[in-house]
């Protein structure tokens, strides 16, 4: 069960609790597909992990403003755990980082990184960044979906 949102000073907008919290697909919709706009973007979220599932993908961490309280989130971002995964069956728009991830954009609504990718010149990788609030150093919660047995994959 995805968490309540907490308040965090000076960021506009409720985010999960510090920690890795697990979800399904079918609960990942049905807290936050709640708008056209918001149904759109998980319909691109789901369509790239099908895409990474055939490449053998187990798991993924959702994150952006997608899955904070903000109202009308601009787009998702995601981090993918790529241990297992055989790489000449991923996407090559997965690995496509050119003008700002624009044909991840274009074809999923949002964008993806190797979880352990350098995110920051702190060194710090995806999985730890997508932690910590950009507005300061406060700690915010992500979500891991593991896609074995997903109702929706």
């Amino acid at each position: 069960m995805i968490l309540q949102f907490v308040e965090i000073m000076a960021y506009p907008w409720s985010v999960l609790p510090p920690g890795i919290h697990r979800a399904d697909l079918r609960e990942v919709r049905n807290r936050y597909a709640s708008t056209y706009w918001r149904m759109r973007l998980f319909g691109g979220f789901v369509l790239a992990s099908r895409s990474l599932v055939r490449a053998k993908c187990e798991r993924i961490y959702l994150d952006g403003s997608y899955v904070t309280g903000k109202p009308v989130p601009r787009d998702y971002d995601a981090c993918w755990d790529p241990d297992g995964v055989d790489p000449r069956l991923v996407d090559p728009v997965f690995n496509n980082f050119a003008n700002n991830r624009a044909a991840q954009k274009q074809r999923f609504g949002g964008e993806f990184f190797h979880a352990g990718m350098v995110a920051n010149r702190y060194g710090q990788n995806y999985l730890d960044f997508f932690q910590i609030v950009r507005a300061g150093a406060e700690r915010k919660g992500i979500i891991l979906i593991e896609f074995e047995g997903d109702p929706l994959l």
